[in-house]
Order: C-alpha cells, then sequence, then structure tokens
C-alpha cells in the first residue's frame, strides 16, 4: 500500500470532492482519481460512493480514515523533522484549557508572535480530556490541560499550579450546620460548568457529593463570562482556577469559598506524544511559557470570551 495513495484518500475524504483535493495537493482530478482507484483494487473494497455533488465515505472508508489521517499528519512531521531550522519557521498546533487561555495565554502568545513571526500559530481551546484526544491523535502537538496525566502515550509537564475556588452569587452566607456555604441544599445543588470533559467540572461534582449533596444539576456554558454571569446572577455554583475570579470577587459581584488546605490545589500541565517530533517552534514556545511569570492579581482581567 502506497502511502502516497492514502494521503490522496484522506485529502478527498476531508473535503468530499476530487476537485477540490486535487487544488489542495497542486495535482490534477484524473492523478487523484487514479491514485483512489488504485487504492481501492489494491483492498479490494470501494472507499467512496459518487455523486454528482462529490464523494462520500462507504463503510469500508470510514474505517481506512483514521490510519489514512495519522499517516498524512505523520510525513507531514517527518518533513518538519528534515527541513527543522534554528530560527523557528511553519506551523504550530497547540491547544489550552479556556480558564488558561483567558488569563495565562495572552502575554505568551503575544511575547511569541512578536519574537517569531515565520510561525503560524494555530491556538485550540477545549477541554482537559477534548485536548488529550487531540493531542493523542496528532492533530495539536502540544496542550496545557489539568493535571496530572497519566497516559503511556504522553509525556506531561507541570508549568504552573492553580488554586481552585468554589465561587457564588456575593449574597451567599453560611448555613448554621457544618455544611461549606455552596453546598445550599444536600438534596440538589444546580452547577454552571464547561461541557463534558472538564477537569473542574469533575472535581465540582466529587466535592459536592462528598459533601452529601445527592443531586446535581448542570448547566453547560462555552464561554468564561457566560459562566461568571451565571454565578453572579445566583443561578448556579462553579469552581475555577482563583486567578481568574479574583478579580470579580474584589467588585463584590461573586463570592470566593475557598476548599480545605490542599483539596484546591492543581496542576496545569504542558503534554505532548512520547513518540512526537519537538519542533524548533515548540521549542522555543515552550521556554517562553516557563519563563512568563505568573500574573499579579491586579494585572488579570477576566472580561474575555471564550468560543
Amino acid at each position: 500500500m502506497d502511502s502516497g495513495d492514502l494521503v490522496f484518500f484522506a485529502a478527498v475524504a476531508k473535503f468530499g470532492s476530487i476537485s477540490k483535493a486535487a487544488s489542495l495537493l497542486d495535482t490534477v482530478q484524473s492523478n487523484v482519481t487514479q491514485r483512489i482507484r488504485r487504492l481501492e483494487n489494491e483492498l479490494g473494497v470501494p472507499l467512496f460512493y459518487r455523486n454528482g455533488r462529490g464523494v462520500t465515505l462507504t463503510p469500508a472508508g470510514v474505517q481506512l480514515l483514521p490510519y489514512a489521517s495519522q499517516i498524512d499528519q505523520m510525513m507531514d512531521e517527518a518533513r518538519r523533522v528534515v527541513a527543522n531550522e534554528a530560527s523557528p519557521v511553519g506551523q504550530l498546533r497547540i491547544g489550552s484549557m479556556e480558564t488558561t487561555a483567558a488569563i495565562r495565554m495572552p502575554e505568551v502568545l503575544v511575547n511569541y508572535a512578536a519574537e517569531y513571526p515565520n510561525v503560524d500559530v494555530t491556538f485550540q481551546t477545549g477541554t482537559t480530556q477534548g485536548l488529550i484526544d487531540e493531542v493523542k491523535e496528532r492533530r495539536l502537538e502540544a496542550a496545557l490541560v489539568a493535571g496530572p496525566v497519566d497516559d503511556i502515550d504522553l509525556v506531561s509537564e507541570a508549568v504552573l499550579t492553580e488554586e481552585l475556588v468554589v465561587v457564588t452569587a456575593p449574597w451567599f452566607v453560611r448555613p448554621i450546620d457544618d455544611r461549606p456555604a455552596w453546598v445550599t441544599s444536600p438534596k440538589e445543588v444546580k452547577i454552571v460548568v464547561f461541557r463534558n470533559g472538564c477537569s473542574y467540572r469533575e472535581r465540582l461534582e466529587s466535592l459536592l457529593i462528598r459533601q452529601g449533596v445527592r443531586g446535581i444539576k448542570r448547566m453547560e456554558i462555552g464561554t468564561l463570562d457566560g459562566l461568571l454571569g451565571c454565578v453572579r446572577a445566583g443561578i448556579a455554583i462553579s469552581l475555577l482556577p482563583r486567578v481568574v475570579v479574583e478579580p470579580w470577587a474584589h467588585a463584590d459581584k461573586i463570592a470566593i469559598h475557598p476548599l480545605p488546605k490542599g483539596q484546591g490545589l492543581v496542576d496545569t500541565v504542558l503534554i505532548r506524544r512520547r513518540d512526537g517530533f519537538v519542533s524548533t517552534a515548540l521549542n522555543c514556545f515552550i521556554e517562553k511559557l516557563q519563563n512568563q511569570s505568573n500574573p499579579s492579581d491586579e494585572d488579570v482581567a477576566v472580561s474575555v470570551n471564550i468560543h
């Protein structure tokens, strides 16, 4: 099986069109068609359904696509290994959790772009689990996620430690019994969180369960400002890094509830594939990240929408 044929197959699958794939690959349509037919003949199964609007994958094509995509990505990585320069060039694909992106990353990205203008940075936000999957599938070179990450395919390095705190509306008061103020009722508590796969969400749910809460209602929000707005309005509670929410607390928009000693500390780790190539561009990004000093409370701004 020719790896080049698999690259052509992956391009056609991505665009659903022979002509668009040919344009991307800088070749003629007949060459793409010939490559696909050769691959289908070798495998003994059709890989695409042809129709007037383009092509769609057959069941066999769906099964082949992850392998073809991985080969395409590994060939791209091989080209970058050979062409790796002392000065960073090319593309850098990195990811981060929403809260880290809003607070920790702007300064790093601005400084990196200024110093290395020949690098095209693709920056993606997501949940911890989602970003882990993206790195493992080689769609991202590295990502900042909540630790610890115990995966044999990945290397992880702690880059900073966050203190997580429960946040509520400012008028929440401590109840008469020994329950924390944020446990409004042992029967049911409503939380506002990022989508499934968020590490902070899982930690908050575990906290509530340990406090004897029998029912947890979830409200998913896609932006940091939206999430904090729901907390401020008293709709729900959440769990976030102190550095993110402290300015809101100083303005009496929300209330902060620290967790018992040691329970709120979590490392943010940089993950990458153990067998992946560390380009000069990625090495320089890691250096920028490690050299960044933690911002002071006064310098933190949270009016950043994460989509």
